[in-house]
């Protein structure tokens, strides 16, 4: 049985949230704000993290912080009643896998659910460490270093840092990595990863510029050399 943590604090949206998922055969932990629901997902391992983002003590952008900053990588389900673009965006770029704006219907929520638990399940486990050319990265500490050096990296960097590690030396398109790092299949722009992939070079390439791990396939994506 798959575990869920609801983090919301209007108590109607949290019973009923509780309720259907239950009826799904989830089992289903709750919080009614930031605070407790940082510690309740550290006391309960949850599988997957529905996430509201005003919340009361600390704000929903706040815990997805944190749960990354920690190397928690539980998926997380964000719950705006904000539509600007700029709030999804940043939820996605801390790290969350998907986004709900509210109102939305209970079904199309399920439905988000289910392809995010899928797709973690199907994810090929990384190493917890790796080398890539005079860089060490710890995945599982969420560290980066070059000789004695801390390199910092945001936790969506990380995130798709992982996926081409993942991949090494297969030829992924934008469109897969928007749906697999992102967890989306709709996002502003292609653009986005192009952006996400030149910050990448900056900090792993001695040449970026001049790619040696992470090379643009034209017409077709990118491919990681290790």
């Amino acid at each position: 049985m798959k575990r869920i943590l609801v983090i919301e604090d209007e108590p109607q949206m949290l019973l009923g949230l509780r309720d259907n998922l239950e009826l799904e055969g989830y089992d289903v932990v709750t919080a009614t704000d930031g605070e407790e629901g940082l510690a309740r997902a550290a006391a309960t391992s949850p599988d997957l993290v529905i996430l509201d983002v005003m919340l009361p003590r600390k704000s929903g952008f706040d815990v997805c912080r944190e749960l990354r900053a920690r190397a928690n990588a539980t998926p997380i389900v964000m719950l705006t009643a904000r539509s600007a673009e700029t709030d999804k965006v940043l939820g996605l770029e801390l790290g969350a896998d998907d986004y709900v704006t509210k109102p939305f219907s209970i079904t199309e929520l399920l439905a988000r659910v289910r392809a995010v638990l899928r797709r973690a399940g199907q994810q090929k486990p990384a190493a917890d460490a790796v080398r890539i050319g005079d860089l060490e990265v710890d995945f599982q500490l969420h560290q980066a270093r070059r000789g004695r050096t801390r390199v910092e990296f945001t936790a969506r960097e990380f995130e798709l840092l992982r996926y081409f590690v993942q991949h090494t030396g297969q030829v992924v398109t934008r469109e897969q990595i928007l749906n697999e790092v992102w967890g989306y299949e709709e996002f502003p722009t292609t653009r986005t990863i192009d952006n996400f992939v030149a910050k990448l070079r900056q900090k792993i390439e001695r040449a970026p510029h001049a790619p040696e791990h992470i090379l643009t396939i034209h017409g077709s994506g990118y491919k990681f050399v290790g």
